[in-house]
């Protein structure tokens, strides 16, 4: 049998720091097995995303992808043009607002060259599960608060509580209000834009 340990503050110190670093290695090479997985994921799912929302194209918009401020205060918004035989057929633009119930939600709308909205895709979002979270069926065509076709423009839209013609999700104005000012976000930078002009 082995000999035992000596219980003192300097024995417990090197038992907890090779038990840190032993974890600390362990978490390291799952995560470099894993990074590169999920990132091809994550590309995967915004390419997805991109031809949702958008007319059919031939080119790579991942490949061509830029950004546009709306305004000086904002953040970035990301723009992936559609090209059908090097024409532009639609913009997908990743656009984001942080007013949602829940934080931050995340959308991908589609722009036709005119600035009407041909569709949209919710990225991420972390609204209530059975109300807010419903922005992912409720605004789609068709659909009671249906979007599409519609050209937010400068005015933008806005529910019909606030004045506007886009019906608020039942009982989830908040998330209504959030996911509008998203794409009313998308909307401003794709009026700023200049490389489409």
């Amino acid at each position: 049998m082995g000999k035992k340990l000596e219980s003192s503050f300097k024995n417990m110190v090197l038992v907890l720091f090779l038990v840190t670093l032993i974890s600390s290695a362990a978490v390291g090479v799952v995560n470099s097995f894993t990074s590169g997985l999920i990132e091809k994921v994550q590309i995967e799912k915004q390419t997805q995303a991109i031809r949702a929302v958008v007319p059919t194209f031939d080119n790579d918009p991942m490949t061509e992808k830029y950004t546009v401020k709306p305004s000086e205060n904002e953040e970035e918004v990301e723009f992936y043009p559609a090209k059908q035989n090097g024409e532009l057929v639609g913009t997908a633009i990743k656009t984001y607002t942080n007013d949602g119930f829940g934080g931050k939600i995340e959308l991908m709308v589609g722009f036709t060259p005119d600035g009407t909205i041909y569709n949209y895709s919710v990225l991420s979002h972390k609204e209530t599960p059975g109300l807010g979270s419903k922005m992912d069926t409720w605004f789609v065509k068709g659909a009671k608060g249906d979007i599409t076709g519609k050209t937010p423009g400068t005015k933008g839209l806005q529910v019909s509580k606030d004045g506007g013609d886009v019906d608020a999700i039942t009982a989830a104005t908040i998330s209504s209000r959030a996911f509008l000012d998203a794409v009313n976000r998308a909307a401003k930078a794709l009026e700023k834009d200049t490389k489409q002009k």
